[in-house]
């Protein structure tokens, strides 16, 4: 996690020892949830191990995966995070995830302690909105087979250990699609 802060932001020895009091660590097993819907989300979590799923249930009670994070990624219910309402997301690891957690109050420390914490916090909120925003023009601009390619260039390592069916509900496919996707890949 420091690493991934000190990439975004300069910081000074001292500035970057504060994050030693307030990480604290967690492991979920394979299917574990990190947030329920409905709960207020008071963490973000930096991935050092793993891969977290977050997802929501349509109108018909379907499962549909919004969102991966991977290793050296951070993830949390962020607009519950933000508002703090209740998350209208789960957030859950397919494998076992090794978790750095910044809980709320950690967080407000760091943005007390210095303004590169404060710019830090911006930023990162910033490059979240970029993300949902070209998340968003994809399904815009971009077929199915388009926004798996994207995925598989940035993440291939992974793709084997997501079913298929979080896979296909992620990208805007039907599973079947998403295995004649795989199968032109190849």
């Amino acid at each position: 996690m420091k690493s991934v802060f000190q990439s975004i932001q300069d910081f000074s020895k001292d500035e970057l020892s504060l994050l030693d009091d307030l990480i604290t660590f967690r492991i979920l097993k394979k299917g574990e949830f990190l947030l329920t819907e409905n709960q207020v989300c008071n963490e973000i979590v930096f991935i050092k191990k793993g891969i977290l799923r977050s997802f929501f249930l349509n109108h018909k009670g379907d499962e549909i995966t919004n969102c991966f994070a991977f290793e050296n990624e951070f993830m949390a219910s962020f607009a519950s995070f933000i508002t703090q309402e209740k998350a209208e997301e789960n957030v859950q690891a397919l494998v076992d995830t090794q978790l750095q957690v910044l809980d709320r109050k950690a967080l407000e420390k760091l943005y007390q302690a210095s303004i590169n914490w404060q710019e830090t916090g911006r930023k990162l909120t910033e490059m979240e909105f970029v993300n949902l925003q070209k998340r968003m023009v994809s399904f815009q601009k971009l077929s199915g087979a388009q926004r798996y390619e994207e995925l598989y260039k940035n993440h291939q390592k992974y793709l084997q250990l997501i079913p298929l069916q979080y896979l296909a509900s992620y990208l805007g496919v039907t599973p079947r699609h998403l295995s004649r996707i795989r199968k032109a890949m190849v």
